[in-house]
């Protein structure tokens, strides 16, 4: 499923394993709606399982956002890898991909331990898996040659942080974005 060294290990069992994915997907749920702080006993009554069942598949609550942030991870790199077309769409499809994440990602934001090897090898597959839509796309022309990858993250990151008056108006921002990327017309 994943290309880099950190991994959700899903119990084996099918009953435990039916248990961890509801867990991880209240969770998901949770944090986006209330933020990291959520009680946990919230995510545990949205998956159906007692509290218990929580801690044994998590025994911290960090074990718990970082297993939510793996597997979103994983989901973004899995998209880079299964998108195809023009190159300029291509991009352009994975970074609204990366757009839905870092807007996700947000609520946990402040919780998530950005000095963990677990932060640093998700930041690094994001980059190892999409790096080679955005090189496609400059190579065809569609990107400005003295742009790089990491300037577009930071550029979508930065854009992302900023509070908004709606989610038309954050992504007319990131349109306004997008077009400083291409070349300008000879």
């Amino acid at each position: 499923m994943s290309t880099f060294n950190v991994s959700l290990t899903r119990p084996h069992r099918a009953d435990a394993r039916r248990n961890f994915d509801a867990l991880l997907a209240a969770a998901r749920e949770i944090f986006a709606e209330q933020g990291a702080d959520a009680p946990l006993e919230d995510i545990a009554r949205r998956a159906n399982v007692g509290i218990g069942t929580l801690y044994r598949h998590f025994p911290t609550r960090q074990d718990l956002l970082e297993a939510v942030y793996v597997g979103e991870v994983e989901e973004l790199c899995q998209a880079a890898r299964e998108i195809e077309g023009e190159p300029w769409e291509a991009f352009a499809e994975w970074l609204e991909r990366f757009t839905d994440y870092v807007a996700r990602k947000l609520a946990m934001r402040e919780a998530l331990n950005k000095d963990s090897d677990v932060f640093r090898a998700c930041r690094d597959a994001i980059v190892e898996a999409s790096a080679p839509l955005f090189e496609r796309a400059q190579q065809a022309g569609a990107i400005r040659a003295d742009v790089s990858f990491d300037d577009v993250l930071r550029m979508t990151s930065g854009i992302l942080a900023s509070a908004y008056e709606s989610p038309e108006q954050r992504d007319r921002v990131l349109r306004i974005a997008l077009d400083g990327l291409k070349p300008p017309a000879c």
